[in-house]
């Protein structure tokens, strides 16, 4: 049963990850019906934000301030980087496309992926980065329940995660934006008619995606410490699947999604081995894919004629 706990937490604490960067991949294939398969990406050049306010702080075993600013920092780096990173890259990668076939726009994020991944190596290197976590948030913070040991640093992802997730709904639900997000997802040119400013909004939807694709980066450095270029890859894949599974469009869906991918490569990983992981993740993305495309809490979408 020990084991059984301790794997359900890290399979939350991985979940957490896939869940954010789910989100983003719901929010833009929502709003534009595009797949963008450079958001694990931004994920990555999320991580390499963070350690570098990290360093600039002073590195893991000298901060030059208390902890909790550190890693408040980290994040509002992260996120209003990648955040902008993504508003650049709809602006000049994707908006041209808007009206192109729909193979046109995938191709190019597949390019955007390859470049962002380039830029970074040709920048910092192919070598990894450790966040050292250990150093400034010590395994001894841990809480033990029963023989189950969980770090602080698995609580504040999980926590945030949920957070997270729970305002972007507020936000889409109960915002000026929100609605006019709902607007242009369901009609971009009767919501263009009505006044909506369809760029601006659909920039919105880049930035707050990417945005927390950047913190998720984060959260990864501190919780896994490695870092490098091709993080995102795999990552973005996996949480491309988590979004198929929850309902693609969802955001309760992408979070329930990212959840379940993750517990279920923890379990996989614990009771069978890890060499079978993405095989059965990724064999559960086909399973969906044939036989319930909407995901599990996706509804079919309507099409115009």
């Amino acid at each position: 049963m020990t084991k059984f706990i301790q794997e359900l937490v890290n399979g939350l604490t991985q979940g957490g990850l896939y869940a954010l960067v789910a989100l983003g991949y719901s929010m833009v294939y929502g709003v534009l019906k595009l797949l963008n398969f450079a958001h694990g990406d931004l994920y990555m050049v999320g991580a390499f934000i963070g350690y570098f306010v990290l360093q600039w702080f002073g590195g893991p075993t000298a901060l030059a301030i208390p902890v909790p600013f550190v890693i408040l920092a980290m994040f509002l780096a992260a996120g209003g980087g990648v955040g902008a990173l993504g508003v650049a890259i709809e602006r000049f990668a994707y908006r041209p496309l808007r009206d192109a076939p729909r193979i046109a726009p995938l191709i190019t994020a597949l390019g955007v992926s390859f470049l962002l991944e380039n830029t970074v190596l040709l920048l910092f290197g192919a070598s990894y980065r450790d966040y050292n976590t250990s150093a400034f948030i010590p395994y001894s913070t841990e809480i033990r329940i029963g023989g189950v040991n969980i770090w602080l640093v698995q609580i504040m992802v999980i926590v945030l995660s949920v957070v997270l997730m729970f305002g972007l709904q507020q936000l889409v639900v109960r915002t000026q934006l929100g609605r006019q997000m709902r607007a242009v997802a369901t009609d971009r040119e009767a919501a263009e008619m009505l006044g909506i400013n369809v760029d601006y909004t659909i920039s919105a939807t880049f930035f707050l995606g990417s945005a927390l694709a950047g913190i998720a980066g984060v959260m990864a450095g501190l919780a896994f410490n490695e870092i490098y270029q091709l993080m995102g890859f795999i990552l973005g894949l996996k949480a491309f699947t988590a979004a198929v599974v929850g309902g693609i469009g969802s955001i309760p869906g992408a979070m329930l999604g990212g959840f379940l991918i993750g517990i279920a490569e923890a379990f996989i990983t614990g009771y069978i081995s890890s060499t079978f992981t993405n095989l059965i993740v990724f064999g559960i993305l086909i399973v969906f894919m044939i036989l319930r495309p909407t995901g599990l809490l996706g509804r079919v979408q309507l099409q115009k004629v």
